[in-house]
């Protein structure tokens, strides 16, 4: 598509609830001061993140949720679980930080895309259930129709849906617009800003809420993260556990946001004279993986950048800082240096890099558009978020991390890059203000 005739897409309203701070400006207070947001959890005993050490939004608890952050959807909190709840509070911050008035928007032309992780039930919502569906210690496939299904909590499916933060949004807003949901782990932030995109492009919207929730904090996704992946288990000061692309990395540590944009065609923002926090230009995305079942991280992440360069009608020598991946897993942050090589060719060692997990974690879905928009809030005091914990340089990773203090920048153009531990990647190119 011609760059220069397609629809501009501005942001124009950032919700954000994150381990570093809940709203823009706790956000940004954290990011500039080098705050970190891991810590022991406050929202549960047991956990099978190492010395359960996580980063959660601690603040958004039972009284808060229904005081301040979904008071006006009190109703409906029995049918959403916490991902569900950040999410639609997200959705709530983002309206309020762009000061749209929704009864001047054209409902028919407001839409949502969100993303989300695959939801799971906590034990004690299944416990009666399975226990009547079990002889001894076997449980029995065959009685679960008859025995166990009937001692569900009669909502429980909704509860649980990786769709239904876009479908609560949408009814509390009145956006009868396009909506879709993705699910796709860690790369999901850009496909959900590239559908909509591409959906304001095609001219069948002209608002869309573009947002994400996630968590790896769970009785249950936390086993799976521990049997699964790389967790960081030192050293003993929580704080300084996720050092993305530093020589002493030993691994991620998990975490929870929500976080949504509000995503405006140009001249309807102008029209009512919104507040700007940037541009999305382009996205890109790409998933390889082996005949042998093994992902090749390396080429999905750079097709993923071309793809998004090209959309976005940029050359990487435009690009003023990459917002990484930086998972700090041993092997995967080698694997995203190799792929930002393939790009940048002799540059990739000099341009600035800010990896933003070492704040909160990784928060599974919700980390893309959660580190982008810390990207964003620096560009606004002009500097790039420094990196939290990078003392030591990685000969496998040289890359030119941004460390001690936020480094001031004229150049507001930077890249988005998210993967997953299956081979699916994402990347978006955006300009902030």
């Amino acid at each position: 598509m011609n760059t220069e005739s397609r629809r501009r897409i501005l942001i124009t309203g950032m919700g954000i609830l994150s381990p570093i701070g809940i709203g823009t400006e706790a956000f940004q207070a954290s990011l500039m001061s080098g705050t970190s947001g891991i810590k022991k959890s406050e929202l549960y005993e047991f956990l099978a993140a190492p010395d359960c050490c996580v980063a959660e939004v601690a603040d958004f608890n039972d009284s808060t949720i229904k005081k301040e952050y979904l008071k006006q959807q009190r109703r409906s909190l029995k049918v959403m679980c916490r991902e569900i709840q950040l999410g639609v509070a997200s959705a709530n911050l983002a309206m309020d930080d762009s000061g749209i008035d929704l009864e001047a928007v054209d409902s028919e032309r407001f839409g949502i895309e969100f993303g989300a992780n695959l939801m799971l039930s906590p034990p004690e919502v299944l416990y009666s259930a399975c226990m009547a569906s079990t002889e001894g210690t076997e449980f029995q496939y065959e009685r679960w129709g008859s025995d166990g299904l009937p001692k569900m909590e009669p909502l429980w499916l909704l509860k649980y849906l990786p769709n239904m933060p876009a479908c609560h949004i949408g009814i509390v807003m009145d956006a009868r617009g396009p909506s879709n949901s993705i699910t796709q782990a860690e790369a999901s932030g850009n496909l959900v800003l590239g559908e909509a995109q591409r959906i304001i492009e095609r001219d069948w919207a002209d608002v869309m809420v573009a947002g994400v929730t996630g968590t790896r904090i769970h009785e249950v996704k936390s086993i799976h993260a521990k049997l699964w992946d790389e967790l960081a288990d030192s050293p003993e000061d929580f704080s300084k556990r996720s050092r993305p692309f530093d020589k002493a990395r030993n691994g991620q540590v998990v975490g929870e946001a929500a976080c949504s944009l509000l995503l405006e065609e140009k001249s309807h923002a102008e029209k009512r004279g919104a507040k700007v926090w940037g541009e999305l230009l382009g996205t890109g995305a790409s998933c390889v993986v082996g005949r042998d079942g093994i992902p090749d991280t390396r080429t999905s992440i750079a097709n993923a950048i071309k793809l998004a360069f090209k959309r976005a009608g940029v050359e990487a020598g435009d690009i003023g800082h990459i917002n990484a991946h930086g998972l700090g897993d041993t092997k995967l942050d080698v694997e995203e240096y190799q792929a930002i090589c393939d790009i940048f060719g002799d540059k990739a060692t000099e341009i600035p890099v800010t990896a933003l997990k070492s704040y909160f974690g990784n928060s599974g879905s919700a980390c893309g558009i959660v580190e982008a928009s810390g990207s964003l809030v620096g560009l606004k005091q002009g500097v790039i978020p420094a990196t939290l914990n990078y003392e030591t340089q990685d000969a496998d990773c040289p890359l030119n991390v941004v460390r001690n203090e936020p480094q001031p920048t004229d150049n507001k153009l930077f890249l988005k890059i998210s993967t997953t531990t299956f081979g699916q990647a994402s990347a978006s190119v955006v300009c902030g203000v």
